[in-house]
């Protein structure tokens, strides 16, 4: 919902960041993708956006992540708004890993930091990444071109993949879950509990929500239209929800937090309810 109040983001941090990032180069590394092919060539026509998803202006980007312009300012902007260090921070979730995975999703995978991150973890394994932004995999398969990575981008919605049941070891959702709203969330970590093979992990790398909720002034520092939705929540009970086991959370660098859980062995009947309704856990 739109208002007269600035956010800390546009008062204080966007020009701070702008002063930073070099903007020239960000310009010049548009002109070298041919998005029109390139975006069309990564785009499933069959995909219907999200609601939520198609008219939220992430970041305070028009449009949101169906640009160019956020594929290519993505990484630049993150590398200084994500503290003490990016890769410091994308690493809590590397370590997380307590299995030698074979096969890997990174849903959500923007692009693909962490995805890149995993396949260099895993050299043996086959590392795909799931986004809804066929723009985000363009600028995703041209890094990992460069880094020399065989990553496989799959554009498609992580409430429902299309992957079969049971066809990975290893799930990862880094900074994904403060972007969607609660239901979705879940709707999300229940397909991940459908993908992985019993004894699976599932690994979220987020804002520490503990934190958040102590803080409430740092859910306006950025444009995130969830972010409030999702402080007020549990990573950890969402999990549980939908029947994993082993839960744990860890506070990572303060502001993040990285949850762990493990498709049980034997599956219990669980009932999951994933209509929206009592997700606001204290």
């Amino acid at each position: 919902m739109a208002t007269d109040r600035k956010t800390l983001w546009e008062q204080f941090l966007s020009p701070i960041v702008r002063s930073i990032v070099d903007e020239e180069a960000m310009l010049r590394l548009s002109r070298r993708i041919d998005w029109e092919t390139e975006v069309q060539r990564r785009r499933n026509e069959s995909i219907v956006y999200p609601d939520y998803y198609r008219t939220s202006n992430f970041h305070g980007i028009e449009g949101g992540y169906l640009t160019a312009g956020a594929a290519v300012s993505y990484d630049p902007i993150t590398q200084y708004v994500l503290p003490p260090n990016e890769m410091w921070v994308r690493a809590g979730l590397i370590e997380a890993v307590r299995s030698k995975p074979r096969r890997i999703l990174d849903l959500g995978c923007g692009t693909g930091s962490t995805t890149r991150l995993l396949k260099q973890a895993f050299s043996e394994a086959t590392v795909i990444g799931l986004d809804l932004s066929p723009y985000m995999l363009v600028m995703a398969n041209y890094q990992a071109v460069l880094a020399g990575s065989d990553i496989v981008w799959k554009h498609g919605n992580a409430e429902e993949t299309g992957f079969d049941d049971e066809s990975f070891d290893l799930i990862s959702l880094s900074l994904l879950l403060h972007e969607t709203p609660p239901d979705v969330s879940q709707r999300i970590l229940n397909e991940c509990f459908r993908l992985l093979k019993s004894g699976g992990e599932a690994i979220v790398l987020d804002g520490n929500q503990a934190a958040l909720r102590q803080t409430p002034w740092l859910t306006n520092v950025f444009e995130e239209p969830y972010i409030q939705a999702y402080a007020e929540g549990s990573v950890g009970q969402w999990m549980q929800k939908v029947g994993f086991e082993a839960v744990e959370t860890r506070e990572h660098w303060w502001l993040h937090q990285v949850t762990r859980g493990v498709k049980p062995l034997v599956v219990r009947d669980f009932e999951t309810s994933i209509s929206g309704e009592g997700l606001a856990f204290a």
